[in-house]
């Protein structure tokens, strides 16, 4: 589903507008990624766009995409890693919205104060990123470009909301991630998430039960 046909979030009464930006180049093939965004999709509040299905021909309507940047305050970025960085079609999408003189420069202000957070899957095991790991890296490492970019945009970068080991996970565990991170996109939309309490988490949901409160649980 792309913005087109996805629920509005202008008219809701909600204390952030957030837009999901979502890249998944086989998404028939997912079973995370299908799961987290059908926990997501219909939030009020909430615009859930499809970059692969809005742009199959990588088309990007810069205005049109300028023009939901600016009308949401909480921007997320969700995608599988794809060789430590994004799909091909979120790179493109940078190169082109991510416009001199509107997100950045001098004059370039469309985005600042509002916050990005990204959203992850791996095929690879939590232990394989790390410096003793296969990859060497953690993701907040690996994501240090979106990271620079955001700040460089005048934007607010959070610790990434990440789902490790998704080729072999079952069932039962997939349902609790998403459900994690329905509370998450809940929360800010909310602005029930301590904004402070996040800075040097490795991931955002490495605990949510002391970060939001076992009150906010669903």
């Amino acid at each position: 589903m792309s913005e087109s046909d996805s629920p509005k979030s202008a008219g809701e009464d909600v204390a952030r507008r957030v837009l999901i930006l979502f890249a998944h180049p086989a998404l028939e093939k997912s079973r995370v990624n299908r799961r987290l965004i059908d926990a997501v999709r219909q939030l009020p509040g909430v615009t859930f766009h499809d970059l692969y299905e809005a742009y199959p021909n990588f088309m990007i309507r810069v205005e049109r995409e300028q023009e939901l940047l600016e009308q949401h305050d909480v921007v997320v970025m969700q995608h599988p890693l794809f060789w430590y960085s994004t799909p091909a079609l979120f790179k493109e999408w940078q190169d082109l919205v991510l416009e001199h003189g509107w997100a950045y420069g001098s004059q370039g202000r469309a985005l600042h104060g509002k916050l990005l957070l990204s959203a992850i899957t791996t095929g690879g095991r939590e232990a394989a990123y790390c410096a003793e790991g296969m990859n060497r890296y953690t993701i907040r490492q690996l994501l240090a470009p979106i990271e620079q970019t955001t700040r460089l945009c005048g934007m607010r970068y959070l610790p990434p909301f990440a789902v490790h080991g998704s080729h072999a996970m079952p069932e039962q565990t997939i349902e609790a991630h998403a459900r994690d991170y329905r509370r998450v996109i809940e929360a800010l939309r909310d602005d029930l998430l301590p904004l402070e309490s996040t800075q040097g988490l490795r991931r955002l949901n490495l605990d949510l039960e002391s970060l939001l409160g076992a009150q906010h649980a669903q």
